[in-house]
């Protein structure tokens, strides 16, 4: 099985950022769980940075599987 650049950043994004919203949602600690929120935010946006490019650099490289 192949993983994609960039797929356990997205994945580990939104795990994180279920957390900080959970937190935030109990108020546990908002100044906190708010900078997780956009910790988690930025790994998800990041890995899809990161597929994207990696989806392009397939396409150029005439790999690309349909």
């Amino acid at each position: 099985m192949e993983i994609h650049e960039g797929t356990i950043p997205a994945a580990l994004g939104t795990v994180v950022t279920g957390v900080g919203a959970a937190m935030a949602i109990k108020k546990v600690a908002p100044k906190i769980a708010a900078g997780i929120v956009g910790f988690g935010a930025a790994h998800i946006v990041l890995g899809a940075i990161d597929l994207a490019e990696h989806k392009n650099h397939r396409k150029m490289m005439g790999i690309f599987k349909r």
